[in-house]
């Protein structure tokens, strides 16, 4: 569910609070569409006895409390850094997409666990009524557009908590389809396929939710980005006037924004000061061309080939191709 930014200069959703305001404004409008449909879905489930649609209206309540997970984490993520939290508050995302992950494995489970009650005793599941049916198609208009509306608004702002959110609405969607086909075995003759419609999306939001909880772990523990992105970050380091070579590249998330490490390479000859002033440019480049919060650089003294080193002085004469560090 994650998506690859690519280097994008100077990109205004990438200020702080375009991000924040976007990622509120989308969350409460999945809070009003949830809302309505979880009612909808678990009163009409429960007159029309449509097991699958009551765990449907269930997810979609589920919804709810993701919503304003993600709402508490865009409060907290857009403080800015303190004393407790120099690199700023961006992992709270990550910790809300872990949340989100978690809560769909065990609503999923929940679900799973009473579609098994049901088709323990398959002579007892009852005929929904023909209601259930129209509430599941409505639901399932409402919850694709919902997700593409949401996963708009996650693109713009590059937030993969906001994606993650998205997905979420597009697992409910998936969801309201297998209820619906459910619903439309059982009014055929069929009774079994409303309590195995509930079966599938159990596991369907389990599996949602492992790939969530499993992505956000890693982000917490300080996984690298995608190798396409840190070629990225070396190329713009490289290419910085003054730099003769990049080495030793490491990255780690900080909630949707990167940390890196790297090792500039700069002529031997030069300054103290030149080298910083190097360094200084090339971290300047990289923080407006990429997705980076904060860029940690360590100069390197590089041996220029064209040079006689064994006629320099001293200090100036490193032995093998670079300096000791």
């Amino acid at each position: 569910m994650k998506f690859i930014e690519h280097d994008d200069p100077e990109d205004p959703a990438r200020s702080p609070e375009l991000r924040a305001a976007a990622a509120s404004r989308s969350t409460w409008v999945s809070v009003a569409v949830n809302l309505c449909l979880s009612t909808t879905q678990i009163v009409v489930g429960v007159l029309a006895k449509s097991q699958g649609l009551v765990a449907d209206g269930i997810h979609s309540l589920s919804d709810l409390v993701a919503d304003f997970v993600v709402l508490f984490a865009n409060h907290h993520s857009k403080k800015a850094a303190d004393r407790e939290h120099p690199y700023g508050h961006q992992r709270f995302e990550n910790a809300a997409s872990l949340v989100l992950g978690l809560l769909l494995l065990t609503v999923g489970l929940g679900l799973l666990w009473s579609a098994f009650l049901k088709l323990e005793e398959p002579d007892k599941v009852p005929q929904v009524h023909v209601a259930a049916l129209w509430v599941a198609v409505a639901a399932l208009v409402a919850k694709e557009l919902l997700f593409r509306y949401m996963l708009r608004v996650a693109k713009q702002v590059k937030s993969s908590m906001l994606v993650a959110n998205a997905w979420h609405a597009r697992s409910d969607a998936a969801s309201s389809l297998v209820v619906a086909a459910g619903i439309v075995g059982n009014l055929a003759g069929y009774p079994i396929f409303d309590p195995i419609s509930a079966l599938i999306v159990g596991f369907l939001i389990m599996r949602m939710g492992w790939g969530f909880a499993w992505s956000s772990l890693s982000d917490l523990v300080d996984s690298a980005v995608d190798e396409q992105e840190v070629e990225a970050i070396r190329r713009t380091l490289a290419e910085t006037p003054g730099v003769s070579g990049v080495h030793d590249v490491r990255t780690r998330k900080m909630g949707d924004m990167v940390i890196v490490d790297a090792h500039i390479e700069v002529d031997a000859s030069l300054t103290v000061e030149a080298g910083h002033d190097i360094a200084v440019a090339a971290r300047q480049r990289v923080l407006q061309h990429h997705r980076v919060l904060n860029l940690m650089t360590h100069v390197d003294p590089w041996r220029r080939p064209d040079l006689d080193h064994a006629a320099l002085p001293a200090p100036h004469r490193p032995p093998g191709d670079r300096l000791p560090r």
